[in-house]
């Protein structure tokens, strides 16, 4: 498993390496000294502000999402939540989901399929929240026509995933009759698990049964996009671009859904096509774009560290720690024959 996880890692980091070598090709030193000298340092301090306001909604939201389960502290949420994104970053294709998941789970004393269930709602809330940007943006700026057809499949995918949500939420017993009569005599392993799925599943978007849970956990999301959008607008403006504020809210849209799934470590590489892509809808030079996008990448880069290292430092941990005691644990919570969960005090005297 281990060497596995070590092959995606290099095709990871390779492909990575690949994309940023693409990007950067045609950039020469002179370019570099040019918007060196351009800089507008004043735009450049509420950029770096708003990067870490961004992430500060982003910690807050999560402790809302889980607050009928566990109450924690905002620095705790905030700084927890950071080092759950550190292992997303250093840990390509969905590795570090599942880091996050244990991480999470071994910290917070919260079952892991319940830990998932609140990582699939903030892709949930983060999906309404690009589908209301996008909304507002086409009032005031046509979408590019090349990314129009976005909106639709985040749209589509977004109520899909609120239908079947609500259908779990409101006929969870009749889920779980249907795979007892399909799989309990024949597949028993099988029904265990999609029992003890969906009960730990339905605590974790329970919350949307609840108006006040959802309501906070849906101003949290457009705080925090809106924080994003901020940080795009003022290193537009840092940069010299004169682009409208609509332009910094398509950016992030167009790079959200692209990232969506990290496919190289700290998506190097995919942030930056995906950036320097989207700014050349507004003809952007591609030497201004690819800059633009490392020095963006960059600023969404610092507050998860910032935030991810203070964790650490008051945990006493460092981040190898906890990829050696996740290669130890289990992303399956541990069940018997009937579907209950298994607690590590009883395990430890049966053994």
């Amino acid at each position: 498993m281990a060497t596995f996880l070590k092959n995606k890692q290099f095709w990871g980091a390779l492909i990575g390496i690949a994309l940023l070598a693409f990007c950067v090709k045609d950039i020469r030193l002179s370019e570099l000294q040019t918007l060196a000298e351009r800089v507008n340092l004043y735009y450049l301090l509420p950029a770096v502000v708003s990067a870490f306001i961004f992430m500060y909604f982003k910690g807050l939201r999560w402790r809302t999402i889980i607050s009928k389960q566990k109450r924690i502290t905002k620095t705790r949420a905030v700084t927890l939540y950071s080092t759950g994104t550190v292992l997303s970053i250093i840990m390509p294709v969905l590795t570090g989901q599942v880091g996050r998941v244990i991480l999470f789970s071994r910290k917070e004393d919260l079952r892991k399929t319940f830990v998932f269930s609140t990582i699939v709602l903030e892709v949930l809330f983060d999906a309404i929240s690009l589908v209301i940007f996008m909304f507002l943006t086409s009032l005031a700026f046509v979408f590019p026509e090349n990314y129009r057809y976005l909106s639709f499949v985040v749209s589509g995918v977004t109520l899909g995933a609120l239908l079947g949500f609500y259908l779990i939420l409101h006929f969870q017993e009749n889920v779980e009759a249907c795979s007892e009569r399909c799989f309990r005599r024949r597949w028993p392993g099988l029904y265990i698990t999609i029992k003890k799925f969906i009960r730990s599943f339905t605590k974790g978007i329970d919350m949307l049964r609840s108006s006040q849970h959802m309501l906070g956990t849906m101003v949290y999301s457009l705080l925090a996009w809106t924080a994003h959008m901020l940080v795009v607008w003022f290193l537009m403006r840092s940069f010299g671009l004169e682009l409208p504020f609509a332009a910094a809210a398509v950016v992030m849209i167009v790079n959200t859904i692209v990232l969506m799934i990290p496919i190289t470590p700290g998506n190097a590489g995919t942030f930056e096509f995906a950036v320097s892509t989207s700014l050349a809808a507004f003809s952007v030079g591609r030497s201004d774009a690819v800059l633009f996008a490392l020095a963006l990448h960059l600023m969404d880069l610092l507050p998860v560290f910032v935030y991810g290292a203070f964790f650490l430092r008051q945990e006493k941990l460092s981040i190898s720690d906890i990829k050696a005691d996740q290669a130890e644990d289990l992303i399956i919570d541990k069940i018997d024959e009937e579907g209950a969960y298994i607690e590590e005090e009883e395990e430890k005297q049966k053994v």
